[in-house]
């Protein structure tokens, strides 16, 4: 089956939201709470093998003598310091203080340009995605996208299928008619449990992660060189394009990749 719909990730694959975002304002929602807790970049790299901020913030306090000892007022704080970690992550964006990763924009472009269809498959909540799409893409951000769904609106977070598959009935379309750019193993087990082929861009956080049956895997969409399967001997000195996604679809080829 042709390409017809790119389905994007949000936190590490549009942009480094995990390390430079999100970590910053669970550390400012702290403080504002009056309380001694910083994550630094090692432990919130732990924290990302659970799925979804408040389901962190519960672990995390499993860990912790000093949380609250009953379950359900370390419930009520776990969404206290959700609320206010999105409101300085809002701020942060705004702020300029998180930027589109190299070539995702112009992937983005290329994609409206040639009449392929792009959603959005995140299980962050919608008001992250929206606080970050308004400001790179614009007030009206939504037309970029034929759908967009975020952790609201599935009972199951990756690495589980359900955001996938929500998007596909959304836009009507066979899993292989997609292709899902993820950069997280989570992620891409969420992609092809969906059957929808997966393409891995690494992040900061997952720079070294196994990576099990996608079909290319690499350090990101700003350059050709060390993707796998290559293109080109040696690849040109560009950043990837449609074509590129096209023809790791169109191959079919599953790679994988045990560091």
């Amino acid at each position: 089956m042709s390409l017809r719909a790119i389905l994007w990730d949000v936190d590490g694959t549009i942009a480094e939201t995990e390390r430079d975002g999100h970590r910053v304002a669970f550390n400012r929602a702290f403080a504002l709470h009056g309380l001694p807790w910083q994550w630094d970049e090692a432990r919130y790299g732990e924290l990302l093998a659970v799925a979804g901020g408040r389901e962190r913030l519960m672990h995390d306090m499993n860990t912790r003598p000093d949380a609250p000892r009953m379950l359900g007022e370390r419930e009520a704080l776990a969404r206290e310091l959700h609320r206010s970690k999105n409101t300085f992550y809002a701020e942060l964006v705004g702020q300029g203080g998180i930027t589109l990763r190299e070539g995702v924009m112009q992937l983005m472009q290329e994609c409206r340009a040639n009449g392929v269809r792009m959603g959005v498959v995140t299980t962050t909540s919608r008001g992250n995605m929206e606080a970050l799409l308004s400001v790179h893409l614009g007030p009206r951000w939504q037309v970029w996208f034929d759908a967009t769904v975020c952790g609201e609106d599935v009972e199951r977070k990756k690495p589980a299928p359900d955001a996938y598959l929500h998007a596909l009935r959304a836009m009507g379309l066979h899993p292989l008619e997609t292709l899902a750019i993820e950069d997280s193993p989570g992620g891409a087990a969420a992609a092809r449990a969906a059957h929808c082929p997966v393409l891995l861009t690494r992040s900061a956080y997952f720079a070294d992660a196994a990576i099990d049956g996608a079909v290319a895997i690499g350090p990101g969409l700003h350059t050709l060189a060390g993707w796998i399967p290559a293109r080109g001997d040696p690849p040109e000195e560009r950043p990837v394009r449609l074509a590129d996604l096209q023809h790791w679809h169109q191959s079919g080829d599953r790679v994988s990749h045990f560091p």
